[in-house]
């Protein structure tokens, strides 16, 4: 699982079970994030996450909840 946290919100998202850690946000565009994933068998990858369609599905207005958000970063939290 993948969790996105902001402003209170904490949205989670299935991810590939290979999927061993995020290493790098090269770009964040409006929801649309563009990150490094290291992947068990494949190593490091060019990998896209569009928040839009996610937030959509969540019954939340993604422009609202957008707006504000200039940076990602990768952090580890415990659940």
């Amino acid at each position: 699982m993948t969790s996105f946290r902001y402003a209170g919100y904490n949205i989670r998202f299935r991810t590939p079970s290979i999927l061993k850690k995020y290493v790098e946000v090269k770009s964040w565009d409006n929801g649309y994030i563009v990150v490094m994933a290291d992947y068990d068998g494949m190593g490091i990858t060019e990998e896209y996450i569009d928040l839009v369609p996610i937030l959509q599905n969540l019954y939340i207005n993604p422009k609202t909840f957008l707006k504000n958000i200039q940076t990602v970063k990768i952090g580890n939290y415990e659940q």
